[in-house]
């Protein structure tokens, strides 16, 4: 068995590790809590802003879209530019935005607003997870720490959905917006005292390093095309002109993106990294997790507020269970990959999302009560909090320090690659014959294509079995190249 990084190899050791810790995991539940916060508030905004029904879906997919196009870029700029300023820059983009936009009069603007946030996520959350990745040992420590992440972007998930429902109630749509002008200035007063000082430049640890510019653009243009084909597909049509044209013109520039990484000195995302076995795992059971188990949470609120009628507070108090379970999954986790390998854990959680998200496929219907719908959303609740821990441990598992924010980007892009995907062909199958009906129909039909659709998402998380077994089934321990920093040898996969 070979040894774990340790505390020595780590570029600092800052003190107030809890705190720091503490900081980093509340940055996460404001990513996860505004992700799914305006679900429940989107009959208002459509009212109140008088958006069109082919608009208002915009609220959701800006954010999606910024989010998932940038996530790379801002892995490689945590690196490269500091990661503590990316952390301070991204919560002062949360601030400012979600000002502007409790405060929007036009759908223009509040859909501009929604980018903005998106595009703060995606330099905060890579930031977050390298922070994590360059202040906790690789091993039981940084498990620890993870676990404790995950636990607040779960809870921040499905909590998501009963904060807007209570603020919405209460306070009106509005209040979704400005609770981040709050939570973000929480978050930068503590940064300053607390994250260690990125220093004089960025990468010092790594001298003469530049930004890849050509693999930045191509790269964010690509991604950000590809996410907007798969969020706007089902509304305009897969074979509509805009669509082909935007799906062409993102291949071809991650076409251009490979070629150029491929001749670069110092490229956006190193070709090498795929020779890490739990890095390329990672990025797919995060894809599988985004198109699976992540499209649960839309097929979940379709099904509360549209066949069962709930309102936005009843809704948000339906995804407790949800949360509660998920907190405990990640604590499951940790334990789990420190004990058993993360091939394990992971096959163990995906095992577990699949039976509830197939429990529930089983249980909707127009008549059934909320009671019998439970036991599926706390099984799917639990294996979504040891999937989603276990998966970015193992995307920052043998990774050097000066890499931890791009291989966090490279997962985390596949993710809501994945998330794009799933929802898309979740919603494609969820209304597949619903048009032209109305009333006791609609519900009923609308139920069967929900169902349909979890059984879909089941087997979609069930291949990730597979991924996992096939990807991480190599003892051979993964040993991080000589550039940028120094050799080390970290623990494998499954031994970790």
């Amino acid at each position: 068995m070979s040894i774990p990084a340790s505390s020595a190899n780590m570029p600092h050791r800052p003190r107030r590790l809890g705190w720091i810790l503490a900081l980093l995991a509340f940055a996460q539940f404001i990513i996860a809590v505004d992700y799914n916060i305006v679900y429940v508030a989107l009959p208002e905004i459509g009212q109140d802003l008088d958006f069109s029904g082919q608009t208002l879906q915009w609220v959701v997919s800006a954010y999606a879209v910024a989010l998932g196009g940038f996530m790379l870029l801002g892995g490689r700029a945590a690196d490269l530019l500091g990661r503590r300023r990316m952390f301070i820059l991204a919560l002062v983009l949360y601030a400012v935005s979600s000002l502007v936009g409790g405060l929007a009069e036009s759908p223009g603007l509040l859909v501009a607003v929604r980018a903005v946030q998106g595009l703060g996520a995606a330099l905060l959350f890579p930031a977050t997870l390298s922070l994590i990745g360059t202040t906790f040992a690789e091993g039981p420590e940084r498990n620890r720490a993870l676990a404790v992440w995950a636990a607040m972007g779960g809870s921040g998930l499905a909590g998501g959905a009963l904060l807007g429902g209570v603020l919405t109630e209460v306070f009106g749509w509005e209040s979704t917006f400005y609770i981040f002008v709050l939570l973000a200035c929480v978050a930068l007063l503590a940064a300053f005292p607390l994250l260690p000082a990125d220093g004089a430049r960025a990468g010092a640890a790594v001298p003469g390093r530049r930004f890849d510019l050509p693999g930045a653009l191509t790269a964010t243009a690509g991604i950000t095309l590809l996410v907007f084909v798969f969020a706007q597909g089902p509304e305009w049509g897969w074979t509509s002109a805009p669509i082909l044209t935007a799906f062409g013109l993102g291949v071809a520039l991650l076409v251009l993106f490979a070629v150029i990484e491929s001749r670069s000195r110092d490229p956006l995302m190193p070709l090498r990294m795929f020779a890490n076995s739990s890095l390329v795992a990672a990025m797919a059971i995060t894809a599988v997790f985004g198109a699976g188990l992540g499209a649960h949470y839309y097929l979940l609120t379709v099904y509360l507020q549209d066949i069962l009628g709930y309102d936005p507070l009843r809704t948000g108090l339906a995804y407790l269970p949800l949360t509660l379970l998920n907190i405990v999954g990640t604590k499951v986790a940790e334990r789990l990959v420190t004990r058993a390998g993360m091939r394990t854990a992971l096959s163990i959680g995906l095992l577990i999302g699949t039976a509830g998200l197939v429990l529930l496929a089983l249980a909707v219907s127009p008549d059934t009560p909320f009671i019998v719908v439970l036991p599926g959303i706390m099984v799917t609740g639990f294996g979504m909090g040891i999937v989603w821990t276990s998966m970015w441990i193992a995307a920052g598992n043998g990774v050097a320090a000066a890499e931890q924010g791009v291989a966090s980007g490279m997962a985390s892009v596949t993710h809501q690659t994945g998330l794009a995907i799933g929802t898309a062909l979740m919603v494609a199958i969820a209304n597949a014959g619903i048009g032209g009906l109305n009333g006791d129909a609609l519900r009923r039909e609308l139920t069967q294509g929900l169902s349909t659709a979890y059984y879909m998402a089941a087997g979609v998380t069930l291949l990730g079995v597979l991924v996992a077994g096939l990807a991480l089934g190599r003892r051979r321990p993964y040993r991080t190249p000589a550039r940028p920093l120094r050799e080390t040898t970290v623990a494998p996969a499954d031994d970790v």
